[in-house]
């Protein structure tokens, strides 16, 4: 009698953007057609393909692009960190705040102003339970916490993703070599 081979559990993958542009989402895609081999090894919870909101708390590994901005990317941050075993920042703004961050050499007050000044009627800023509360400054992931893995790129090529995410599921330390990385 002939055993069939155990099926190997598919890594499950949660993925979310913080302050940034879904650039790094976009070259997630840009894998192409291997994305078809990715879901063959990986099964997507949390991210903008499944629109699952909450990150389960069995994920292997997370991805996350985008610096943090505001409570509510503070609150996720924290539970991609809770539930998944790896996590891996993304992208210059996830690691290092990218160009959201440039807002933090200005005063928050005087960015409010500025954006919700009404001419001849004074500046209205919202204050509504719906809208995160906004930090002072946008910050990389790793002051929030722990991060395993950086992919750098603005964003990182489908290339470079392919690499690095093929590497892992591999069981090796990813590693880019010259023209994978660059910031466009």
């Amino acid at each position: 009698m002939n055993a069939a081979a155990p099926t190997k559990r598919k890594l499950k993958v949660a993925t979310t953007s913080l302050a940034g542009c879904f650039g790094c989402h976009m070259s997630f895609l840009d894998i192409d057609e291997r994305i078809l081999d990715l879901v063959e090894l990986v099964e997507f919870d949390r991210s903008p393909i499944t629109d699952i909101k909450h990150c389960s708390p069995d994920c292997d590994l997370g991805i996350i692009e985008g610096g943090v901005c505001n409570a509510e990317n503070v609150h996720v941050l924290q539970e991609f960190r809770k539930n998944c075993k790896i996590l891996i920042a993304m992208g210059a703004c996830a690691i290092n705040g990218g160009l959201p961050a440039q807002r933090n050499s200005l005063d928050i007050r005087d960015i409010l102003a500025a954006v919700y000044a009404r001419p001849g009627r004074g500046v209205h800023i919202p204050n509504d339970p719906e809208i995160p509360l906004l930090l002072n400054e946008v910050h990389p992931l790793h002051e929030v916490v722990k991060i395993d893995y950086f992919l750098p790129g603005c964003p990182p090529s489908g290339d470079a993703i392919w690499k690095f995410l093929t590497d892992l599921l591999a069981g090796r330390t990813p590693i880019l070599g010259h023209g994978l990385i660059h910031y466009d």
